[in-house]
């Protein structure tokens, strides 16, 4: 009982301290407390706009495992109406991130990891920007680099996706016209609003973000820059509800979408991984 007593506090800690680094359209380097379970729900959709004459959407569940104290797993699908009018499963996706860095002081930390991440998909090859999650088959490794100053989180993800769609081998008609490889970068800052004091772990958290997402087409060097400010509540250092809106500031790629909103919920449970 002890234990299980110990193993609560230090995860309550964690997600109460740390909690305007948990973004809201990246990842932090921080991993999931060994043992533990997070499942989530997040939703992309999106209005009336040149390629869609309805509400669209994407809706991915999404599972975490904290496989030690620097190893998160996740593993998700998608179900969507986006290329087609019934929503349908439309991909799945494989996710490791390792920690491999940490550096702790007073109410400041720094942390280093490293990912991995592969897709498939069984949607059609449209457009142009490379996304594994949902439009894109392939694989993505990147580096992540988050900082922690009291309220104040802030992050920064470099990656690199490969796509491994049959067109990249077709040397026929669809030879040059796509894209296969792309660098992205995202800038991420959170910062804890409310509560100003601790005096409970069931206290609600308000977080604000602002994210700045990039990427660059390496085989034909056309790119996209985003914004996307972000709140996020925090239920009983348990439960995450998410709401952001990605804007497009400029690209010369075409797109799926130039702008659309984010919907998630979150929640993690303690222990369940932890052998008898």
């Amino acid at each position: 009982m002890r234990q299980l007593l110990v193993f609560i506090f230090t995860f309550v800690v964690a997600i109460t301290i740390h909690a305007q680094e948990l973004y809201v359209f990246a990842e932090p380097a921080s991993s999931l407390p060994a043992h533990a379970l997070s499942v989530k729900f997040k939703n992309h959709f999106t209005g009336k706009n040149e390629f869609f004459d309805r509400l669209s959407y994407r809706l991915a569940p999404q599972v975490f495992m904290g496989l030690s104290k620097n190893m998160t797993l996740r593993i998700g699908s998608t179900f969507s109406n986006m290329y087609t009018y019934n929503p349908k499963l439309e991909s799945a996706h494989f996710y490791m991130k390792f920690r491999f860095l940490s550096s702790d002081a007073v109410h400041r930390h720094f942390r280093m990891a490293g990912f991995f991440e592969a897709a498939k998909t069984s949607s059609p090859f449209h457009f142009d920007e490379i996304n594994l999650g949902g439009d894109k088959s392939g694989i993505e490794a990147g580096l992540i680099l988050t900082q922690l100053w009291h309220k104040l989180a802030v992050s920064a993800t470099v990656s690199h996706t490969q796509v491994l769609d049959s067109y990249r081998w077709d040397k026929g008609v669809h030879a040059g016209l796509h894209s296969y490889q792309s660098l992205q970068s995202v800038i991420s800052a959170g910062y804890l609003l409310f509560p100003r004091t601790y005096t409970s772990y069931k206290q609600t958290n308000l977080n604000v973000y602002l994210e700045l997402l990039t990427q660059r087409l390496l085989d034909q060097n056309r790119y996209y820059v985003d914004v996307a400010p972000a709140l996020q509540l925090i239920f009983s250092s348990q439960t995450k509800l998410n709401l952001g809106y990605r804007i497009q500031l400029g690209a010369d790629m075409e797109r799926m979408m130039r702008r659309y909103w984010l919907l998630s919920l979150e929640t993690s449970f303690l222990g369940v991984l932890k052998g008898k």
